[in-house]
């Protein structure tokens, strides 16, 4: 998320339609260049939200793991609101 969709998020803005269609089509294509297929992403998700968990609690309905390609590197993204710090005992 750059730093402009950050502001139109927090004042409302709805994103362009050709912006989503940009967004839409940078996931299709780090999908197809990271040959992870839907189901394997799927278990990553869950087993990130799993361990980062375990340190804080996170909003996992407002959160999001994805795939983001910018200049032909794919990373995986994890956008997660953190709601509080878990106690852990030491």
């Amino acid at each position: 998320m750059t730093l402009k969709d950050l502001i139109d998020k927090l004042l409302g803005r709805q994103p362009s339609s050709a912006s989503t269609a940009k967004q839409r089509l940078q996931l299709v294509l780090a999908h197809d260049r990271s040959d992870l297929n839907p189901e394997l992403l799927e278990q990553m998700r869950r087993e990130i939200l799993e361990v980062v968990a375990r340190y804080v609690e996170i909003d996992v309905e407002g959160g999001d793991v994805s795939l983001e390609t910018e200049d032909r590197v794919t990373a995986l993204v994890a956008n997660l609101p953190i709601r509080a710090t878990v106690n852990r005992p030491t």
